[in-house]
């Protein structure tokens, strides 16, 4: 069998994607183990956080294709290195964006070293839609770099770089969020969405019984892990308000006002 040994760890996150992606995996024979995350706790503040509900779905997905389920939290890490970035950002009258911050630190970082270090991964995987310059075997081929490397080399020598493509399917192409993760990252990931579109996404788990996952709607375009809130109110619970004008960079137009 093509992936007989190969241990791909899958992160898991009770939505369709990271579902077929699990399901795809193993279908090509790995030894497939699901991780979900949590990162936000629902007891700091006021909110519809689904975090529990989203864990019991990727529990069911891993029970559902006979694959190890197993949760990690990265509450302090999310806290430290993405959200009070993001607040800092908004108190500096920027706009952040925190899934790019989230993907490069949490689930690119802290998920791959605990899927190597932990789970003794050859691989991690994500139900991104997105693509890598290396087929599935060449990031099994990986090896770690071997002993430590010269300041000059670190910096200005780049050898064999992986490169991040887009997704087949351009409209959910998730690449730009994704474009802070490190060659390491890359080396190790695989992306088993990446030739898919959506559609067909959702045609193979309604296939493979996923329908707990399929009838979910699709997660709101909002903080990473957080949940579905009104954002300005979610916001005003960390921040003083800071009242000023929306202004024009093309005339410097007042365009409205803003808390």
């Amino acid at each position: 069998m093509l992936g007989a040994g190969r241990r791909v760890v899958c992160a898991v996150s009770g939505g369709v994607d990271s579902a077929v992606a699990a399901l795809l995996l193993r279908r090509r024979g790995y030894q497939v183990t699901g991780v979900f995350m949590k990162n936000w706790d629902p007891l700091d503040e006021q909110g519809a956080c689904s975090i529990d509900r989203d864990c019991e779905d990727a529990y069911r997905v891993c029970q559902k294709l006979d694959i190890p389920f197993h949760q990690v939290s990265y509450v302090k890490e999310y806290w430290n290195e993405v959200f009070s970035d993001l607040l800092k950002e908004y108190e500096l009258g920027r706009t952040p964006n925190p899934d790019i911050v989230c993907n490069k630190h949490i689930k690119f970082h802290y998920f791959l070293h605990y899927a190597m270090d932990s789970l003794g991964a050859d691989a991690i995987a994500t139900g991104h839609y997105a693509r890598s310059s290396l087929e599935d075997q060449e990031v099994f081929a990986q090896q770690p770099p071997a002993g430590p490397r010269s300041l000059f080399r670190n910096r200005f020598e780049v050898r064999d770089s992986v490169k991040l493509l887009q997704g087949a399917d351009l409209v959910k192409d998730q690449t730009f969020f994704l474009s802070q993760i490190s060659q390491e990252a890359l080396r190790k990931t695989i992306f088993p969405l990446g030739d898919l579109t959506k559609s067909f996404v959702k045609k193979i788990a309604a296939e493979h019984g996923l329908h707990h996952v399929l009838k979910k709607k699709e997660a709101c375009m909002g903080v990473c892990f957080i949940g579905e809130r009104n954002f300005e109110n979610f916001l005003l619970e960390y921040l003083e308000p800071q009242p000023g004008n929306f202004v024009s960079i093309e005339d410097n137009t007042v365009m409205g006002r803003h808390k």
